[in-house]
């Protein structure tokens, strides 16, 4: 699920912009000067536009949204290509045995850092063993080690089958064991990916300049400055002609902007609302408070499923920009499967009344036993679609008879209460470990994982089971996996949201070969194929 990222503050200037109008020459301010070479961008488009706490070290999550976004500096064993294909990196080649416990990776001989020191398998090893000890970026919890067996081999041991670790192989980024510093290493990184880290202003803005010696296919432009802004901030630079690219909200994709012009790309990053399924009194395996005593009920959970309108929700929350969905699993991956009909608000009435829920004191909420059908819906405002998508369920919610009660704050302030309460989250990638997260029995109340406290063994049984098979095979499993997690009823799936941005006229993207968009987006996947509009390949 969306793992927890500390929102730095914009500083207070670009908060001015937000609400005002942007100035040019705070923009030159930020990259230096208003005329830039033709090879040369300014973004706004980080992954949900954040900027990361630690920097830029993949140790601490540098790199990573729920499976796999480019990290620019550093370099991958894989990559995410286009359709979620896996793609060699610094690998040439990889192995997995039999029983989907060993894999065994080949590197590439020619590789080097950006201060010339030699990348070998001994780097790639203390990258994933380092990581595993950090615990912030992909789940290795499944690694029991990893070890170079010369200077181009590496391999990995598990402690169970897992066909999905592949994906953990295109998801952090390589460091070196050398000079790897914890406490500095995220303020002026090395890596041997095809850009080089040039300046940190934090609270501002990260440039990078082409690595020229990157061992792959190099990027037509030489320097990208990307600065932090909100969309809103983002969207003022935008109308003042202050950067190419720029990541905005879904009320301004509409808009026309002279020079510019919109592109969307579709995700699989995948918006649902958590509703507890044990009563409150339960405890986590974290120690926390689990339970809710409304969404226990299993009426509650499926009137909301089968009333609540999605495709609504969408237009009204992200102006369309998005795919409606009941499975919680893009629609992009390959082991999704039919969605159900929804927005059927009579037939969710009586499920509600046929359970004993009734309007008894004329107020517009149901109650039972003495219990209203009134609870917590969170979210977390700083994701401004977050608060557009509760407040529109919230308000079908209403004609049901249920009160879900808004209530928007940072992750901190509900930190140990997510099995209590409802939550809008977001998450999905193209590792399959991503949805197994969302039902997974033994990761229940851990962290992010499972905040429902679903406890289904079957479920469980199909998740082992679908990491056991190869791949293409796993799929039909995964899938028998999610329609019996779904049957519980433990989200209401809303859908997937798309990733808006403008982009200069003079700007070519190539959006035919961009990667799939997991939760955060990945903006930079096929940067490597970015180029002026009138250049020639």
């Amino acid at each position: 699920m969306n793992r927890k990222i500390l929102i730095v503050s914009v500083i207070a200037l670009i908060a001015i912009i937000t609400v005002g109008s942007a100035s040019a020459g705070f923009f030159d301010f930020l990259t230096g000067d208003s005329e830039r070479a033709p090879d040369e961008l300014v973004c706004a488009a980080m992954p949900h536009g954040e900027e990361p706490e630690y920097g830029f070290d993949p140790m601490h999550g540098w790199g990573y949204n729920d499976g796999g976004v480019e990290p620019l500096i550093q370099s991958t064993l894989l990559k995410h290509g286009k359709d979620a294909k896996i793609v060699n990196d610094l690998a040439t080649d990889y192995e997995a045995s039999s029983d989907y416990k060993t894999y065994t990776v080949n590197i590439r001989d020619d590789v080097k850092f950006h201060d010339g020191s030699k990348l070998t398998a001994k780097d790639v090893a203390f990258s994933y063993n380092t990581a595993k000890e950090t615990g912030e970026n992909t789940d290795l919890s499944m690694m029991k080690s990893a070890k170079a067996v010369n200077d181009t081999q590496v391999k990995f041991e598990l402690d169970k089958s897992d066909s999905t670790f592949v994906h953990k192989l295109a998801d952090l980024g390589i460091v070196p064991e050398a000079t790897y510093d914890n406490s500095t290493y995220g303020q002026n990184p090395i890596g041997s990916g095809p850009y080089k880290f040039t300046q940190w202003d934090k609270g501002q803005q990260i440039i990078l300049e082409r690595n020229d010696d990157y061992y792959g296919k190099k990027p037509y432009y030489s320097k990208i400055t990307n600065l932090f802004l909100d969309r809103d901030a983002a969207f003022s630079a935008v109308k003042s002609g202050d950067v190419d690219v720029a990541e905005v909200h879904y009320t301004y994709a509409d808009e026309d902007v002279d020079g510019y012009h919109l592109e969307r790309f579709k995700s699989v990053d995948m918006q649902g609302i958590s509703l507890p399924l044990v009563p409150a009194g339960q405890e986590t395996q974290e120690g926390n408070p689990g339970g809710n005593d409304v969404t226990a009920d299993p009426a509650i959970r499926e009137a909301l499923n089968i009333g609540i309108d999605r495709e609504k929700v969408i237009d009204t929350a992200l102006n369309g920009y998005g795919e409606p969905s009941t499975n919680g699993i893009g629609f992009l991956l390959p082991y999704t499967y039919e969605n159900f009909e929804d927005g059927k608000v009579d037939e969710a009435k009586k499920i509600l009344d046929d359970a004993g829920w009734k309007d008894t004191d004329g107020d517009g909420i149901r109650e039972k036993n003495g219990t209203k059908a009134s609870w917590t819906l969170w979210y977390y405002p700083t994701l401004v679609y977050r608060e557009s998508i509760a407040i529109a369920v919230a308000e079908q919610a209403k004609e049901l008879g249920l009160d879900m009660q808004l209530q928007g704050s940072n992750w901190d302030d509900i930190e140990g209460k997510y099995s209590t309460i409802s939550i809008v989250w977001g998450g999905g990638g193209c590792d399959p470990s991503s949805v197994a997260y969302n039902y997974d029995s033994r990761l229940a109340g851990s962290g992010y994982s499972n905040p429902t406290l679903m406890n289904d063994s079957s479920v469980d049984a199909l998740i082992d089971q679908a990491r056991s098979q190869e791949t293409n095979a796993s799929y039909p499993t995964w899938s028998k996996m999610a329609q019996k997690a779904n049957s519980h009823n433990p989200y209401i799936w809303i859908g997937s949201v798309d990733y808006t941005y403008f982009v200069n006229d003079n700007v070519d993207l190539s959006p035919d070969t961009a990667t799939v968009y997991g939760h955060g987006g990945d903006i930079w996947g096929n940067v490597y194929d970015w180029k002026a509009a009138n250049a020639t390949a």
